[in-house]
């Protein structure tokens, strides 16, 4: 039994935000039908590396969909969408604001067709406000959510991710969204519109830096690998070259920390007892964890970390990922057969469930490999499906 077997969704976003979020309803079961222009397909499919022409990041992010190429700028595409409609419970959508309107597709249309339905709308800005109209990606969110301006080392320039990474946090608060929004169904027997703005919810993740701006006129400065709030944090090199990464969010882990390397003196001044009182000392602290670690090879000092209970992990590439005993143990990828490149490896799904877990079933499919099966299913025949793909409609 799975979470939400009971759950159709419409996935009819394009790139990262919206479409993470349908998979990881997917992930728990949902049947999500991922619908794509018959022509150009999702631009993610041609995004980051591929194998013999086929893109590797759209296996994962289209996983547990089944694909239609339906073009719902053309009036029979859109009343493809409406027969589908008719018969779904959520819809993600990412079109520019105006851009369903504009196709008789209006979220009170829809209503009107599926009272129970969950709009799902995920766009750079929003529906409304000055910049609603522009084209929004993750790295315009990255840069306004003041993310950028905090990152990097302090002379250095504002960094920006080297992933999608507010796109991925929107994904992850919009598959919230649609569940919260969903619950209220059950009590209310109605469906909604949900509006995110993917400059919002990384903002979430980034600490109460507007409540301490309004508060006290504190703006946050870029601090390298070190914290704002505690310290000793920060990368530290290894006799053998490698890298490890020291946390002290914990007051006693930052005591264990001094300790083990030599420095129970410092956890007796006044201000170690609190991380601000740490960040204001961070050179003597960071010189004297670095120094102690610099000696050593990095099996010793986990060892070390390990017996005395601090916390401390190696930097880790894929490769190190790989080969992992604590990623082996969750399960977190899996290999599944694909009809394209034979076999995929995958991440799983985000977190266990021991009565309704979620599973990756299939991976990202080809394009419009599932039309004719969601049409039929919608009592189209097999002649107006052929006439459909005559004309140009689906793929």
């Amino acid at each position: 039994m799975t979470s939400l077997a009971d759950i159709r969704v419409i996935d009819a976003a394009t790139l990262f935000a919206g479409p993470s979020a349908a998979m990881m309803l997917g992930d728990f079961g949902a049947d999500v039908i991922k619908i794509e222009h018959p022509r150009r397909g999702d631009p993610s499919r041609g995004h980051g590396a591929a194998k013999d022409g086929v893109g590797l990041w759209w296996k994962s992010l289209s996983r547990n969909k089944r694909a239609a190429a339906v073009d719902l700028s053309k009036p029979e595409g859109q009343e493809i969408l409406r027969r589908l409609v008719r018969e779904s419970d959520v819809l993600v959508e990412n079109f520019r604001p105006g851009t369903l309107e504009r196709w008789g597709l209006a979220p009170e249309d829809l209503l009107a067709l599926n009272p129970r339905l969950i709009v799902a709308r995920m766009t750079g800005f929003g529906q409304f406000g000055p910049m609603a109209s522009r084209p929004g990606f993750g790295t315009l969110a990255e840069a306004m959510s003041g993310f950028a301006s905090m990152t990097g080392e302090p002379e250095g320039p504002p960094t920006l991710p080297p992933l999608a990474l507010a796109d991925g946090i929107a994904g992850l608060a919009m598959a919230y969204a649609v569940m919260v929004a969903l619950h209220a169904r059950e009590r209310t027997g109605r469906g909604q519109v949900v509006d995110m703005a993917i400059i919002e919810p990384i903002m979430g993740l980034l600490g109460p830096q507007m409540t301490a701006y309004k508060a006290l006129g504190v703006v946050p400065r870029r601090t390298g690998n070190r914290s704002s709030s505690n310290a000793p944090r920060n990368t530290y090199r290894t006799r053998d070259g490698r890298w490890l990464a020291v946390s002290t969010s914990a007051q006693t882990i930052a005591e264990r920390v001094v300790t083990l390397v030599g420095r129970p003196d410092l956890v007796a001044q006044p201000w170690f007892s609190s991380g601000a009182g740490r960040v204001e000392h961070v050179e003597e602290l960071d010189e004297a964890v670095g120094s102690w670690i610099a000696a050593r090879d990095a099996e010793e000092v986990v060892a070390r970390f390990e017996e005395a209970q601090a916390a401390i992990a190696p930097i880790y590439n894929v490769k190190d990922i790989a080969e992992d005993p604590q990623y082996e143990a969750l399960n977190t990828f899996v290999e599944l057969p694909d009809e394209e490149l034979g076999s995929v490896t995958v991440q799983n799904v985000l977190f266990r469930l021991s009565e309704t877990p979620g599973e990756v079933r299939w991976t990202g499919r080809p394009l419009g490999r599932d039309t004719d099966e969601v049409l039929g299913e919608l009592d189209y025949t097999p002649e107006q499906i052929k006439q459909l793909r005559e004309n140009g409609v689906i793929a």
